[in-house]
């Protein structure tokens, strides 16, 4: 099923977080390898992931009344935060050489850009 993201806000820090990705998997290529590149590219992913996962999830509050918007939005939230701790399991766990402060810097930094959604203006 395939949703239009229309909160600008939503979309704007989830291209911030792409940019941001791509920029740190080059400065992690230069100076940690093919595997500190993969580490944090897939670091950005996660927080991406579940950041787009949120906004899904959010948009089905569009238009709805206030309390259920918010339970809504409380749920996005929390599948947010535990596709985070899976994914990240995930990696770790599968990923033997994965360079740990490529991937959690990437993730920690793109997670921080997803914060800034209040800072958009919804015009």
């Amino acid at each position: 099923m395939w949703f239009r993201l229309r909160s600008r806000p939503l979309r704007t820090v989830l291209r911030w977080q792409l940019i941001a990705t791509a920029g740190l998997t080059l400065i992690c290529a230069i100076f940690a390898g093919l595997h500190g590149a993969a580490s944090a590219a897939l670091g950005g992913l996660i927080s991406v992931a579940a950041g787009a996962a949120f906004a899904a999830l959010g948009s089905l509050a569009e238009g709805k009344p206030a309390g259920f918007a918010l339970i809504t939005m409380l749920r996005a939230e929390a599948v947010k935060v535990g596709l985070m701790v899976v994914l990240l399991w995930l990696v770790l766990a599968a990923y033997a050489k994965a360079v740990v402060p490529a991937l959690i810097g990437s993730f920690l930094v793109t997670a921080l850009i997803f914060s800034m959604a209040a800072l958009v203006r919804d015009e």
